[in-house]
């Protein structure tokens, strides 16, 4: 029996039912990871903002997020995942449509706030495409599907995030932030041009009766706080390898990227079995002490090869570490509960995604860009500090 962290291989039906809705993830999600290496650089280099404003920056589009979430949630509920997907696709352009706008603008604060505007209605359109195709996913193949849809669909995200950080790189030293732009209001028209073409599911009524949120936080939290923090490096990577590259005056950002989410898929496809298989706890607990290496290298990094080896290094480590802890805290909820489980897991790591960037910031002013790395370090250090409390 496959849990929902295996990767399980889809059938001819299935396929047919699930690979619209992943491609329509990859490009939505590809509009979110080409602007992600290319946003440092022009906040940075041509606005000339500091590494702390560059983190507030990319990072607020997840504070929207985090606040969008329950919205997105009862959008998709009340008129079905379909209206969801074709309202968050179209948001993701208008926020496309405002990156482009603040290239117009010579006067850097005007730019810069036209920037964050975009990234404000990344947040909610993300929520609602993501929601509304898992739902969707769930809905073709039904609740034993589950599994399969999130597999799947997780890894065109990351997938989607990985090629992103290599285009986006290439697109913003060839045509500048406003190509850029271009691609972040084209792609999203992709996923809802498929998206048209698709059945809608019959909108259904929830049934309820599940435990708070609060309730469901107690007996999740510190696994949630533990995937939280080991998501952290991750963020360090979207927000300042870019710059870390810039600062040694290295070439090969955007491969470096690309290699994280190659290590993170190929372990998915290879490993997703384990935790299942010889226990989630101790899964993780090797994934993190991986994680660490990566960062550890990366802090200490004298050339390009050595960063791009601690680069994927990070991301085998931070492949398997957020399904162990989720199957760890879904174990201690009753069943009726996951759904709320799963958005209050969720919303942990999107706090981490938040804060990381504006907090990060203000350490490499401090020490400097190779200091991210060793943050990313001690943050790896307090999850697996988490992971050993109260087994």
């Amino acid at each position: 029996m496959s849990s929902s962290t295996d990767v399980p291989p889809m059938t001819s039906s299935s396929a047919r039912q699930l690979l619209p809705l992943v491609a329509i993830i990859f490009s939505g999600f590809l509009s979110i990871g080409i602007p992600l290496p290319a946003l440092p650089l022009h906040v940075n280099g041509v606005l000339g903002y500091s590494a702390l404003v560059v983190g507030w920056v990319v990072g607020i589009q997840s504070f929207s997020t985090i606040l969008s979430r329950q919205f997105s949630g009862s959008y998709c509920d009340r008129f079905g995942p379909k209206r969801a997907v074709c309202a968050g696709l179209p948001l993701a352009c208008a926020g496309g449509l405002l990156y482009l706008a603040s290239t117009w603008i010579a006067h850097p604060t005007w730019s810069l706030a036209l920037l964050i505007a975009g990234r404000l209605l990344m947040g909610p359109a993300e929520s609602l495409y993501l929601t509304g195709t898992m739902t969707w996913g769930i809905g073709r193949l039904g609740i034993p599907g589950t599994g399969k849809v999130m597999a799947w669909q997780g890894m065109a995200m990351f997938a989607a995030l990985g090629l992103g950080g290599l285009l986006g790189v290439g697109i913003q030293e060839r045509f500048g932030f406003a190509g850029v732009a271009w691609a972040t209001i084209v792609l999203p028209l992709i996923g809802w041009g498929i998206a048209g073409l698709l059945q809608p599911l019959a909108v259904m009524r929830g049934q309820g009766g599940g435990l708070p949120f609060l309730a469901v936080m107690r007996l999740i939290g510190r696994f949630g706080v533990a995937a939280a923090l080991s998501a952290m490096p991750f963020a360090i990577l979207t927000s300042f390898l870019v710059l870390l590259y810039k600062h040694h005056d290295w070439s090969g950002a955007g491969q470096a990227i690309f290699g994280f989410s190659a290590g993170f898929i190929g372990v998915r496809l290879l490993f997703a079995h384990l935790p299942e298989r010889i226990g989630a706890h101790r899964v993780a607990m090797v994934s993190v002490a991986i994680e660490l290496c990566g960062q550890l290298l990366l802090w200490m990094a004298p050339h390009p090869l050595m960063a791009l080896i601690g680069t994927v290094i990070t991301g085998i480590g931070f492949s398997l570490v957020f399904p162990s802890m989720g199957l760890q805290a879904m174990a201690r909820v009753p069943a009726h509960s996951r759904g709320m489980a799963i958005a209050g897991f969720m919303a942990c790591v999107d706090v981490a995604a938040g804060l990381t960037g504006p907090v990060v910031g203000m350490v490499i002013g401090w020490y400097g860009y190779p200091s991210a790395f060793l943050s990313g370090a001690l943050a790896c250090v307090a999850a697996l500090l988490v992971m050993t409390r109260r087994r």
